[in-house]
């Protein structure tokens, strides 16, 4: 288990983590997270610098009845953009962050995952909870972290 402590971000993230963009139809955000099972996905720049997050929560607020639309329109509501539901000032956290932080960090805040970035929001990868539980699992056994 000491192993642990040794242990950072950039040993246990996801490189190179789908994105998305603000134009990025709601449409295609669901067909993205029905794939691949995801909660959330960076929103990127053309320069892959972190604009926010997208959330399977996000979506579904899209859809929350109110007085200007008592009945949610699903078509009209999946051409909406990313852009109209993410948000915009995510928690991140950097590649050399120990695991110990972020494992208190997403226990604390209850966030599935955070975006990892470097200088100027450049979006590196994402950590999510089942790789500290990883992580954690290598510690235990005596394995070396696995390679980013």
């Amino acid at each position: 288990m000491y192993d642990f402590l040794d242990y950072h971000v950039r040993d246990y993230m996801t490189e190179h983590p789908h994105t998305v963009r603000t134009e990025t139809r709601l449409r295609e955000l669901h067909t993205l997270f029905e794939q691949h099972d995801f909660n959330g996905v960076p929103v990127v720049d053309d320069e892959n610098r972190l604009l926010g997050v997208a959330t399977k929560l996000d979506l579904l607020k899209a859809f929350v009845f109110n007085v200007e639309a008592m009945i949610p329109q699903y078509e009209a509501i999946m051409e909406r953009t990313v852009g109209s539901i993410m948000a915009r000032e995510p928690v991140t956290v950097s590649p050399d962050m120990p695991l110990t932080r972020t494992l208190q960090r997403i226990v604390e805040m209850r966030i599935k995952s955070f975006p990892v970035v470097e200088e100027h929001q450049r979006l590196v990868g994402v950590i999510a909870r089942e790789d500290v539980l990883r992580a954690l699992r290598d510690a235990t056994g005596g394995g070396e972290p696995r390679p980013g």
